[in-house]
């Protein structure tokens, strides 16, 4: 496990988001998995014995899931990218995440629980470094154009 996780702020659903995240890897073929759920005291925020944090990894990656209450929201200030090798991925990975939540422009969305997203195929790391600045503006320019992110319309904007 990383020394760093991420630490994510519900009001009271942190164990239906973790077990969401958890299945919708599972379900893209990528390891996932519950680690350890920590209860509320009788001096926590919620009552005793109600669930307060779970732990659980993504792909590798740890993150923590906090009954926090309302007082703080999750933001698109910060966003989970997932990394995607072909566009059977991008497709399974954005149906499960946008599934009750949103889409948005340029391969983001925000899931039902408020978490914002970026379902990205990995040829657009190798193309948005590309030297020749016209190949990028097209790439870019298709892009805009687009919520769930098509491999095949990019490459065409690249080769052209």
């Amino acid at each position: 496990m990383s020394k760093i996780e991420l630490c994510l702020w519900y009001d009271d659903c942190a164990e239906e988001a973790a077990d969401f995240y958890v299945s919708t890897f599972r379900e893209c073929g990528q390891d996932a998995e519950i680690n350890g759920i920590t209860h509320d005291t009788e001096v926590g925020p919620h009552p005793s014995g109600t669930v307060l944090t779970v732990e659980f990894s993504l792909a590798g990656q740890g993150f923590i899931a906090l009954n926090g209450g309302p007082h703080f929201t999750l933001t698109p200030a910060l966003s989970l990218t997932v990394t995607c090798k072909d566009q059977a991925e991008v497709d399974r990975f954005w149906e499960k995440l946008s599934a009750g939540g949103k889409e948005e422009q340029c391969g983001w969305l925000t899931d039902k629980f408020g978490l914002s997203w970026q379902v990205v195929p990995t040829i657009i790391r190798d193309v948005m470094k590309d030297p020749d600045k016209q190949k990028v503006s097209r790439v870019m320019a298709a892009l805009l154009q687009m919520k769930k992110l098509d491999i095949a319309i990019l490459e065409n904007a690249y080769a052209r």
